[in-house]
């Protein structure tokens, strides 16, 4: 008998590891104009990470996406839009599983998580919800680290500094890793973009490629 539960509690295992993880993404619009070659430029929107090379990478994510809406890349000192970006992800929180779970273990539109300022000077407010751990007593347990990552994006106005847009995407996952989650998340922020002002909605992103190692 326990032999043969064992091929189960891998499947389920694998399974969970595969499970995408949903991003929260909220969006609000006032008067950004339709894509019609307006000049953007992507800015750092906390001062440390100018200039660096890592932020350089992932504001490249946020100029092709503008880019293939039909803006036009400049400098910041000719743009007609700044968008400021910002990125992050916790230390991450330690949970527990037993083998009886959801198919998603990280989300579940009856139960709400919300929390304050997930990495130092982003989200200073709560904000997200629909995250929930719905794991089950269990003989099988086994502990996993839950990290919160999210994208923060702005766009101004050059002229005169006006607000047109604001967003941010959030999620959960057991991967911390910037150069997995931001990318990722980008894809997020710029599905349906600008999308419905105010309104929240929840999106797939694919889970990271991890190797299964086999049990005899």
């Amino acid at each position: 008998m326990a032999m043969a539960a064992v091929p189960l509690l891998l499947a389920s295992l694998a399974a969970a590891c595969t499970t995408p993880f949903k991003a929260d993404v909220s969006r609000f619009e006032s008067q950004l104009p339709a894509p019609q070659g307006q000049t953007f430029a992507v800015v750092a929107d906390d001062p440390a990470l100018a200039g660096g090379l890592e932020f350089s990478q992932y504001a490249e994510l946020v100029d092709q996406q503008l880019l293939r809406l039909g803006y036009t890349e400049t400098t910041p000192d000719k743009a007609s839009l700044l968008v400021r970006f910002d990125y992050g992800v916790d230390n991450g929180r330690e949970k527990v599983q037993s083998t009886g779970f959801y198919r998603d273990p990280f989300y579940s539109p009856w139960y709400g998580y919300r929390s304050y300022g997930y990495w130092p000077g982003y989200y200073s407010r709560p904000w997200g919800y629909g995250f929930h751990d719905p794991w089950f007593g269990g003989s099988d347990v086994r502990s996993y680290t839950v990290y919160t990552s999210g994208i923060d994006l702005k766009i101004d106005r050059a002229a005169d500094g006006k607000r047109l847009f604001e967003g941010k995407a959030q999620a959960l996952s057991t991967s911390n890793r910037l150069q997995y989650l931001v990318p990722n998340l980008v894809e997020a922020m710029f599905t349906d973009f600008p999308g419905n002002s105010g309104e929240t909605v929840r999106i797939s992103i694919a889970p990271e490629k991890t190797t299964v190692k086999r049990v005899n």
